[in-house]
């Protein structure tokens, strides 16, 4: 990676994605683009920064071959509870947003990174330990966008010659981006909860398991795979990837360790609770790890400890 383009720069992986990127490849070597420019003031600061849509096929070929960008990482897409609010809205984005971008890395011979999720399998798929290879029947406007975009890149991969690559994500915990409409964003929310009032109101029942992922974790993985040695890889879109996997009653327990006063109630949105049932609640990654490598450093226990520290000096500062 050289010259990198980042899509979806100000969401919830792009904000720290781009900034670590910049931190590897220089500043000026990242470009960085986002529906809304004014949702960020450290990223326009920091580097190349372009306010597009990404279904404007021109915007993002004229960036591409203005920077001689070989590789991208598309993260702009409406997220899962978000997607359910907007569905046309949510196909149109996710969908010819990637097209649009698989076209310009075709013209242009760029790599791409497609993040899909944990929201591409659906309830027939099984539940523990899920295969990288098995049933993906997702009743989610947002999953049938990720599965669709898996094929989509295989095809391009295929077809075309286009070296994509992706991961699926489980539930990603940020202690710098608040949540975005998705249906873990509670595993975020409850950290704030815990620190300000010592009391949080969960959206899912207390049971509800699902694989999760410390954002640093997150980053490191989708850097790493698009580093790989393109030889040691059979799988190509997507990789199950996971770090953790619990319960909103455990986390909850894992925070009292620190707080002991915090308490937890349960008042349920029916249609989070009816997407996060619909997902597997632990993903076997061994694919991700026999291929390239993939190796968490955050398990539960130090996501919580570092989530705490974080955001209690991020409430401290205002």
């Amino acid at each position: 990676m050289k010259k990198i383009l980042v899509t979806g720069a100000t969401g919830q992986i792009g904000s720290e994605l781009t900034l670590v990127l910049r931190d590897q490849y220089g500043a000026e070597n990242v470009i960085a683009a986002a529906y809304n420019r004014r949702s960020s003031t450290e990223l326009p600061e920091s580097g190349p920064f372009y306010g597009i849509d990404v279904r404007d096929t021109d915007s993002i070929e004229q960036i591409v071959a203005d920077h001689r960008c070989d590789t991208i990482f598309h993260l702009a897409a409406l997220l899962s509870a978000v997607a359910e609010d907007r569905p046309q809205e949510a196909w149109d984005i996710n969908m010819n947003g990637l097209i649009n971008v698989l076209e310009a890395s075709r013209k242009h011979r760029c790599s791409v990174f497609f993040p899909s999720s944990i929201g591409a399998f659906g309830p027939g798929t099984p539940a523990n330990d899920t295969p990288q290879d098995t049933m993906q029947r997702p009743t989610t406007i947002y999953g049938i966008t990720k599965v669709s975009g898996e094929l989509l890149c295989d095809y391009y991969y295929r077809r075309f010659g286009v070296d994509t690559r992706g991961l699926r994500y489980p539930g990603l915990i940020s202690s710098k981006v608040l949540p975005g409409g998705g249906s873990t964003d509670y595993a975020v929310e409850i950290f704030y909860a815990a620190l300000t009032a010592r009391h949080y109101d969960c959206f899912l029942s207390a049971e509800t398991q699902l694989d999760m992922m410390y954002m640093p974790d997150a980053i490191d993985a989708a850097i790493r795979l698009m580093n790989a040695d393109n030889n040691t890889l059979r799988h190509r879109n997507a990789f199950n990837v996971t770090a953790m996997s619990f319960t909103p009653a455990k986390l909850a327990a894992e925070i009292q360790k620190h707080i002991p006063d915090f308490t937890i109630a349960y008042a349920i949105d029916p249609v989070r609770q009816a997407i996060a049932s619909s997902w597997p609640r632990h993903m076997d990654d061994s694919a991700a790890r026999a291929e390239w490598g993939w190796q968490p450093r955050f398990d539960l226990a130090a996501m919580v400890r570092d989530m705490l520290e974080k955001i209690a000096v991020k409430i401290q500062n205002g």
